[in-house]
């Protein structure tokens, strides 16, 4: 009876060690032909393409600086260029835009913001281009001193008067937390958008979250992590990159969360156009929408000086840092911070995903179809920008939200993943321990039967 039990549970295991064989061999098969690739993922020269597209950008870049002021979106959905001459405004004209003849040139108002830059830095101030305005408008917050606000007055009035100067009822500050919010001891931020390097996956986040380091969790208790901050740019830049503790960031990857379990799928990047009407979402106010009043912005925090942000008039409140701005399922920033509330009102500047994911080397991951096969991109908001007026735009496709954040189990997240070879070669190679176990003992067994028959016979 003993003997018995025996050969089935050899058997048993015998079965389990070869099933295991088998099952291992199929998963590094299948994570080596899918290594390769990097399904999902919007590679950067798209973006850079769809940048590029945009009828104001090729007609500002095919008349020059010298004789152009900006491009911007108008209510009806058409592209206006700032022109200052006749010559320029017929070429605009033959080519479908509408032309807006002004005083001063792109390379005038470029000139005025770096004589801004020059001058002694002011916390709680900032500048942009107002293409519509054919202005540079120069705010202050309500920290800066009379003092300091005369100097910089001044500085601006020996520019010309092109420079408008304006307070703010708020105060300029970067804006921690966001659409899904992440904790670590650095505070309280937003995941923004999740990019990929081809073999990792990454939060890209505002960079003032944050130093390299810092170690991110999803609830206040420290108990789900969900990664490590390895890279970024701030101050300068506002951009960072949390790798995810599992290396994968899992299902609903593509998809930005706006509230009441809802999402939007985000299928392409672009840089946004003056004019366009944008979509913010963040933790403390949720999804929340305006429009881009100027590009290359440039805010004077107390932490430091960041530029080259895009000035909205979409609200923010602290606890939506890093969260993503998008628009018809197009990425196009993360919250970098601002002045207001969604009370009152106030403006908000936004880090440009093209630009983070360039210096970062990393490209987005794009959400599957609403019938989960692969996507075709949106359209970029400048692809459209002819024939949809901004009041018309949408934040994009719905969908549900689900698994934004990683498992907190990072050995359940890894063995989950049909890319990682490891979980492969690991099953692989304990089945042929296993088998090769079994088969040792069994000799062994065998070997003292042997020797206990002959010890009995031989007496």
């Amino acid at each position: 009876m003993r003997h018995a039990r025996r050969r089935v549970v050899r058997r048993v295991t015998r079965l389990a060690a070869v099933g295991g064989l088998l099952l291992g061999a199929t998963m590094v098969t299948h994570a080596v032909a899918s290594e390769p690739r990097a399904p999902g993922a919007v590679p950067l020269s798209t973006a850079g393409e769809k940048a590029s597209a945009r009828p104001g950008d090729e007609l500002v870049s095919r008349l020059g600086t010298s004789r152009t002021a900006g491009s911007w979106i108008a209510a009806d959905g058409g592209t206006v260029v700032a022109v200052t001459d006749e010559k320029a405004a017929a070429q605009v004209r033959g080519a479908g835009a509408e032309p807006k003849m002004v005083d001063h040139s792109m390379d005038d108002l470029k000139s005025a913001t770096r004589t801004l830059g020059s001058a002694p830095r002011v916390p709680g101030t900032a500048w942009a281009v107002d293409y519509r305005t054919n202005e540079v408008v120069v705010r202050g917050d309500r920290t800066v001193s009379a003092d300091d606000w005369s100097e910089l007055t001044e500085v601006a009035d020996g520019i010309g008067g092109f420079v408008r100067m304006e307070r703010s009822e708020g105060t300029f500050t970067t804006r921690l937390n966001g659409a899904r919010p992440i904790l670590s001891t650095a505070g309280r931020c937003s995941a923004g958008f999740n990019v990929t390097d081809g073999k990792r996956d990454f939060i890209l986040t505002a960079g003032h979250c944050g130093p390299d380091g810092s170690v991110w969790f999803a609830d206040d208790q420290a108990k789900q992590e969900v990664g490590t901050t390895v890279g970024g740019s701030f101050p300068g830049d506002d951009y960072s990159l949390i790798e995810y503790a599992s290396g994968r960031a899992g299902e609903g990857a593509g998809v930005v969360a706006v509230g009441e379990g809802k999402g939007v799928r985000i299928t392409g990047v672009a840089d946004p156009t003056v004019g366009q009407r944008v979509f913010r979402s963040g933790s403390t106010s949720g999804l929340r929408d305006g429009e881009v009043t100027a590009l290359n912005a440039t805010v004077n925090y107390p932490e430091g000086t960041v530029s080259g942000l895009v000035e909205s008039n979409v609200c923010a409140e602290p606890g939506d840092s890093g969260g993503p701005m998008f628009s018809e399922g197009i990425a196009l920033g993360v919250t970098s911070g601002g002045s207001g509330d969604c009370r009152t009102g106030g403006t908000t500047y936004f880090q440009p995903v093209t630009k983070a994911l360039a210096e970062l080397d990393v490209r987005l991951i794009v959400a599957p179809g609403a019938d989960g096969g692969a996507a075709k991109p949106s359209p970029a908001p400048s692809d459209a920008q002819g024939a949809v007026a901004p009041d018309t735009a949408s934040p994009g496709s719905s969908t549900s939200v689900k698994g934004i954040l990683p498992d907190p189990s990072t050995l359940v997240s890894r063995l989950a993943d049909p890319r990682n070879v490891g979980p492969g070669l690991l099953v692989f190679g304990a089945s042929l321990v296993a088998l090769v176990a079994s088969r040792w003992i069994r000799a062994e067994q065998d070997r003292k039967a042997y020797r206990r028959h002959y010890s009995a016979t031989w007496g």
